[in-house]
């Protein structure tokens, strides 16, 4: 039996949030929390914050999480001046790492700098598995000095082991808007991007390539998804293809407040099909924010669901 875990962070105004947390589910739609709802790790490097997690499963069984190092809850009010502007010009240019054989035994954190005096702060990074060259392609988004900081592209970095990267290199860069949060999987020989535009349209886009590293081209049949909804609210997409082999992609809806905001999901036969809205088939512990949806197996679904933090390590 396939089972899922959500690695995710949650938006609350002390640093605790700000952290990693699991979710697990059998099916998908009805999740549970992890360690009693209290995040599973910790940053103490870097802006010693995580937000906008993500977790794959490598070739040769290990567990890596990346995030994007950040703390709102220190950093808005100390060496942020309060400016989201101010973060995205000089936040950090490194991702926040940590590695696993079973899920629930964690190597010590890590800085992973990709990033230099050219780029923005960092966000909310992906992994996506290049079968063809047996290595990984880690992309995430930035402003970029080649544009004054303005507007945020899509960028990325190949590794083969995670210990070491090439440099960075521009992946997609919309030429009316910004972009941000991409999430990119392979159906049927193609690669499909998932990201936010930030104008033109404000919402969720849908990319599509031969090759993990582009070039791109808009599937403007998913805009159908989006029709009739506050675009500009909704970021921070997933996906994650069932047992049953439909996808259900999750949409992170940032209208609410803090406590309750968090992913509504909709459900398609195939990636180039039109996704519908199943919020009544959903149904999560706490308001969550910006994660990835990782398939496990019922052995480490049932290792997740007894797992808990001795109280000197919380």
């Amino acid at each position: 039996m396939q089972a899922y875990v959500f690695v995710h962070f949650r938006e609350k105004r002390t640093p605790d949030g700000e952290q990693v947390y699991f979710g697990i589910s059998e099916d998908g739609f009805n999740w549970e929390a992890v360690n009693g709802g209290d995040p599973v790790l910790w940053s103490y490097k870097g802006d010693k914050g995580v937000r906008d997690c993500t977790i794959t499963r490598t070739a040769d069984g290990r567990f890596v999480i990346l995030g994007t190092d950040l703390s709102l809850a220190y950093g808005m009010p100390n060496q942020y001046d309060g400016s989201w502007a101010e973060i995205t010009r000089n936040g950090s240019n490194s991702l926040v790492m940590w590695e696993s054989e079973n899920l629930v035994d964690w190597s010590d954190q890590r800085m992973v700098e990709l990033g230099d005096e050219a780029f923005g702060c960092l966000w909310a990074p992906d992994i996506t598995y290049d079968s063809e060259n047996a290595e990984y392609v880690v992309h995430w988004s930035s402003a970029h000095r080649s544009d004054d900081f303005e507007e945020k592209a899509i960028y990325y970095a190949r590794t083969e082991s995670f210990e070491e990267f090439s440099e960075p290199e521009l992946l997609y860069r919309k030429p009316d808007g910004g972009v941000i949060d991409s999430a990119m999987y392979e159906e049927n020989g193609s690669y499909y991007c998932f990201v936010k535009s930030e104008a033109n349209p404000a919402g969720i886009i849908l990319l599509k390539a031969e090759r993990p590293t582009g070039p791109f081209t808009r599937v403007t049949a998913f805009d159908r998804t989006m029709e009739g909804l506050e675009g500009e609210r909704y970021e921070a997409p997933t996906a994650v293809r069932l047992e049953d082999g439909r996808w259900c992609l999750f949409v992170d809806y940032f209208g609410g407040s803090p406590e309750t905001q968090g992913y509504v999901p909709f459900v398609a036969e195939s990636l180039e099909d039109e996704f519908v809205r199943a919020d009544d088939e959903f149904s999560f512990p706490y308001g969550f924010k910006h994660g990835t949806v990782l398939p496990i197996t019922s052995e480490e679904y049932d290792r997740l669901k007894a797992y808990e933090k001795d109280p000197s390590e919380r």
